[in-house]
C-alpha cells in the first residue's frame, strides 16, 4: 500500500499567520489612531483661520465686527439687528460648519482673551472650555 502525502497547512501554521496579521493590524490602528485626532485639530485650526479672515474683511468693509449675539452667522447672512452693516457683502464661500467634534465654534466680540479684537475658538476633543486642548485664535 502506498500512502499519498498530503499537502496543506497545519492548524498551527494557520494560527501563526492569523496572530501575525492581528499584530500588524494592531500596530496600524495604533499608528493611525493618533493621526485622526491630529487631523481634526488641524481642520479646526484651518476653520478658525478662515473665519478670522472673513471677520477681518467684515470689519474692514463695515468698520466694526459682528456682535457676540450676531455671531458668525453675520458672515453668512446680513444682520438685521444693530449695529447693521451698511456695506455687507457676504463673506463665506460655503455654509458655516461645526467644529470637527460636532460643536459650534464660539465667537465673542469684544474678546475676553483678545481685548482689542474677537475670540474665536473650539472646545477641542474633550468638549470642555478652558482646557489645554482648546483650539483658539489667540494661541
Amino acid at each position: 500500500m502506498k500512502h499519498k502525502s498530503q499537502s496543506g497547512f497545519t492548524l498551527i501554521e494557520i494560527m501563526l499567520v492569523v496572530v501575525i496579521i492581528g499584530i500588524l493590524m494592531t500596530v496600524v490602528v495604533v499608528k493611525l489612531g493618533g493621526r485622526q485626532e491630529e487631523a481634526r485639530i488641524t481642520a479646526a485650526q484651518a476653520d478658525i483661520r478662515a473665519y478670522s479672515q472673513a471677520l477681518d474683511l467684515y470689519e474692514l468693509d463695515n468698520g466694526f465686527y459682528p456682535t457676540t449675539e450676531q455671531g458668525l452667522k453675520a458672515l453668512e447672512t446680513k444682520p438685521t439687528t444693530p449695529p447693521e452693516p451698511l456695506k455687507w457683502k457676504g463673506y463665506l464661500n460655503s455654509p458655516l460648519r461645526e467644529d470637527p467634534w460636532g460643536k459650534p465654534y464660539v465667537y465673542k466680540y469684544p474678546g475676553e482673551k483678545r481685548t482689542n479684537g474677537f475670540d474665536l475658538y473650539s472646545f477641542g476633543p474633550d468638549g470642555v472650555e478652558g482646557t489645554e486642548d482648546d483650539v483658539t485664535n489667540w494661541k
